[in-house]
């Protein structure tokens, strides 16, 4: 095997490297620079190249707003530190021998639909190309207001195509692998998409996206469902708070060029002062920038009322960590030791007079996994509760379910990391180390050790069957029923694998009313 291989695409010859018995091809363009007359429309195509063009590095990151302090992250190693440019629609493939046919697995990163990138060290897809003999993609798209932000009501006849471009964005990827991924051994006709957080969020939203369909074959949701998505009219008020943050009017005529003009760093700009004033969870939308229901490219919220009946023909497994939330209380003192009065006070904030009956609901709930909960592990499992990873997952797994088609798989990971003495238990991103494979580059996050080892096999090993079968069975896993309404069977993932029945009961029971039907979000 040669250490620069080169591989022709229909564009251009790419050049890359060889990591073990595994070729990677990093920062291929597959759409063109994004600036201005481009900004804030659908993406067009990379223009071609002779000559080879060396995929040796990761591309630009797309601009997006970075506090200080947060271009790597310690405990998940998602370093997001390379040059941010609107030249950032780039993508990479890992694959185990451009000769073969094998399942492509093509992963969406998380950050919401605000931050993020697809050069995570917790994402190199070395170890999953080789150990599941699958071929990995990943990409970068455009994020945040650049990637989000609704445009269809200006009066600016130009702006008619502005809306959901980073969505857009992904398609075109997704059609890149259509005419590209034989050429490095994948199967086009075996298209799994799979993501994590917003990357999970980005795989629902495709299952409901017209366009999309022909370009994949089955969805894996981690810690990620998006079962509704912003309609246009909730997003108006964004859309005018980001007009003044930048000093421009709302109703003028050639706004769309205006913003193509504004310097990218006043765009980011006012994009944080929306956040910080509305944080990413506002209320009456699913997120500040996200998708919007546009009733053309996304037709209809992905998974409300019912899931989508125009990819009933894909299979899906979707799934949350235990507790996710745990990984934004960051230092909290509380998740270590806390006393009665302070875990009903805490609970209290959420849930008002219903705290004592939630946190008994809570402390009977789950004796395979914490047969003795201290209060501490209470308020962690209460508070994800409260955060919606739990509830949509098991309401986008009811739905899919019930159109009794292709099926639908659940699980929960319970494995405890001792990261931050123990506290942070099962936090959201937990998997993602194990999915890939990629534990060594992140025991500061996820421990290491045999257990550690064993989960990381189980994981990929399920993950990869799924991309080559469109079942998650495999040798180092248990027998895994889909999911009915009956029985609702949740693999939950540790050391020792194991099924459980309805295990996600006192989520149901707690939270299911309180999060549905939409309206409470409004």
């Amino acid at each position: 095997m040669t250490d620069s291989p080169v591989i022709d695409t229909q564009s251009g010859p790419v050049r890359g490297t060889t990591q073990g018995v595994v070729q990677a091809f990093k920062g291929i363009p597959y759409g063109a620079p994004t600036s201005g007359g481009r900004r804030f429309l659908p993406p067009e195509p990379a223009s071609a190249w002779r000559e080879p063009l060396d995929a040796l590095a990761f591309g630009p990151d797309a601009p997006q707003d970075r506090p200080e302090g947060s271009g790597n992250n310690a405990a998940t190693q998602n370093n997001m530190d390379l040059p941010p440019s609107e030249d950032c629609l780039r993508l990479n493939v890992y694959t185990p021998d451009p000769a073969g046919r094998r399942p492509v697995m093509f992963w969406l990163h998380g950050g919401g639909f605000v931050s993020g990138s697809g050069s995570g060290a917790m994402y190199d897809g070395t170890r999953l190309a080789e150990r599941g003999d699958v071929v990995v993609v990943s990409i970068n798209h455009r994020l945040g207001a650049l990637g989000f932000l609704h445009l269809l009501d200006l009066p600016d006849p130009h702006a008619a195509d502005a809306v959901n471009v980073g969505m857009l964005d992904i398609l075109l990827a997704l059609r890149w692998v259509q005419d590209n991924v034989s050429a490095f051994g994948g199967d086009p006709n075996n298209v799994t998409i799979f993501g994590e957080s917003g990357g999970g969020r980005k795989v629902t939203s495709l299952l409901a996206m017209p366009d999309a369909q022909s370009l994949f074959h089955k969805g894996i949701i981690q810690s990620g469902p998006a079962v509704f998505m912003n309609e246009p009219d909730a997003v108006k008020d964004l859309a005018r708070r980001f007009f003044r943050h930048l000093g421009l009017a709302p109703d003028q005529r050639d706004l769309l060029k205006a913003l193509q003009a504004a310097p990218v760093d006043a765009l980011l700009a006012a994009q944080g002062k929306v956040l910080r004033e509305l944080g990413r969870n506002a209320p009456g939308l699913a997120q500040t920038f996200a998708p919007v229901v546009d009733g053309r490219i996304l037709p209809h919220h992905p998974f409300d009322p019912e899931a989508p009946a125009i990819s009933t023909d894909k299979p899906v497994i979707v799934g949350y960590n235990h507790t996710e939330i745990t990984l934004f209380m960051g230092r909290d003192p509380d998740l270590l030791e806390l006393d009665d009065e302070g875990l009903r006070r805490r609970i209290a904030k959420i849930a008002g007079d219903d705290a004592e009956r939630l946190i008994g609901l809570y402390r009977d709930a789950y004796p395979l996994t914490y047969p003795e909960p201290s209060n501490a592990d209470l308020l962690a499992l209460i508070m994800t509760g409260n955060s919606r990873y739990p509830i949509d997952s098991l309401r986008l797994a009811e739905r899919k379910a019930a159109q009794q088609a292709a099926p639908v798989w659940l699980y929960t990971l319970t494995y405890r990391t001792p990261a931050a003495r123990g506290s942070l238990r099962t936090p959201h991103a937990l998997e993602i180390p194990f999915v890939f494979d990629n534990i060594d580059g992140s025991k500061r996050f996820v421990g290491s050790g045999p257990d550690a080892d064993k989960l990381a096999e189980c994981m990929r090993s399920a993950w990869a069957a799924f991309a080559h079968s469109g079942k998650p069975q495999s040798e180092a896993v248990p027998d895994w029923p889909a999911y009915d309404q009956s029985r609702r069977a949740t693999m939950l993932f540790d050391a020792e694998p194991r099924v459980v029945d309805d295990f996600g009961a006192p989520e149901r029971a707690a939270f299911g009313p309180v999060f549905y039907p939409r309206e409470h979000q409004r």
